[in-house]
């Protein structure tokens, strides 16, 4: 009797879990296409990089998605047995609410677990893909100059080239504006080298032209202009998970994602008493507010978890936790205890 209703539970707000989480994964989905897509005017990309940004993006859309979808899930499903009149006969056979608790603890361990891993393992590790995919975009903006094109950049250099062919620049001319003087470069030929670290443009046959209050010229064989790349990342502290998230200690802002993650994580696990709290009720007298109460309860979760994660730091692990769970539990012996 036990495992059938247990398989039975299981089916009920599995099939509830699909809609809610296909959902909420598309609208998501689609906010970070747009933030994708706001790149462009920085960074050309095609629609196969594109979908390899987006790619990066999905550790992220699951952990704003799963347990929010998992929590609605299982509070959806026990409240459509609610409506039904189930909960009640199944109340009368001696499955009591805490008996139905056991039955639904081992999804939420197993939902529990599977967010740690994409919160504390996997996004750490989109991100680090994410940015050195656009710093090698970004860098390869730069080492892309254009034949007969303005506006192009080298560094704080504005650049001209007129003629390109096989990484072979003619007629190049760079310009820099200072407070107190113009300056103007004009070369024969240039190449450019990556370096990994910088960018090398190498003048060949040309003049530096400096104007203040009067016009001062230097002749050259040869210049070399460098253009540092900005490391966005840091590649040597992510050869590993542990050494990486002990970077806390000098981060305050990797400490934030680090709480935060941890707490929604626990979400729906610790708010088991909220779930059972919601979806037990007598549909002759109260009325399916599932769907309200608990989208409600995860937004204030969210929010709350943001909130004091920068606050208070790792304190915010005990803290939130504890008096959610009281909260909960007053909640569950106020609405359910008493009656069934």
């Amino acid at each position: 009797m036990k495992k059938l209703l247990k398989k039975y539970l299981i089916s009920t707000y599995s099939d509830a879990f699909f809609p809610i989480f296909l959902t909420l994964y598309t609208i998501t989905s689609i906010i970070f296409l747009v933030k994708i897509a706001s790149l462009t005017s920085v960074i050309q990309i095609n629609f196969l990089e594109l979908l390899e940004l987006y790619s990066y993006s999905i550790p992220k859309i699951l952990f704003y998605t799963f347990p929010i979808s998992v929590f609605l899930a299982i509070t959806i499903g026990l409240a459509k047995l609610s409506s039904e009149y189930e909960l009640i006969v199944i109340t009368s056979f001696g499955f009591k609410p805490s008996k139905v608790i056991g039955m639904i603890v081992p999804t939420l361990i197993i939902s529990t677990l599977l967010m740690l891993i994409i919160s504390l393992a996997l996004i750490p590790k989109a991100d680090y893909m994410k940015k050195t995919f656009l710093q090698d975009k970004q860098t390869e903006a730069q080492f892309n100059i254009k034949a007969s094109e303005y506006g192009q950049e080298f560094g704080k250099w504005l650049i001209y080239v007129n003629e390109e062919e096989n990484g072979l620049y003619k007629d190049v001319v760079l310009f820099q504006q200072n407070k107190k003087e113009d300056v103007f470069i004009v070369s024969k030929r240039a190449t450019m080298n990556n370096e990994k670290i910088a960018l090398n443009l190498s003048l060949e046959d040309g003049k530096v032209v400096k104007i203040e209050d009067s016009v001062n010229q230097v002749n050259f064989k040869k210049m070399v202009l460098n253009n540092k790349i900005k490391q966005s990342v840091n590649i040597n502290t992510f050869n590993d998970l542990i050494e990486y998230w002990r970077e806390i200690k000098k981060d305050k802002g990797l400490e934030t994602d680090f709480v935060f993650y941890i707490l929604v994580s626990f979400l729906p696990f610790i708010s088991i008493m909220f779930i059972i709290s919601i979806g037990y009720f007598n549909p002759r007298y109260d009325k399916n507010n599932s769907t309200v109460w608990g989208l409600v309860l995860a937004t204030i979760f969210i929010v709350i978890s943001q909130k004091l994660a920068k606050d208070m730091g790792i304190n915010a692990l005990v803290v939130l936790p504890l008096v959610w769970i009281v909260s909960s539990y007053f909640f569950y012996v106020y609405k359910v205890k008493k009656h069934y």
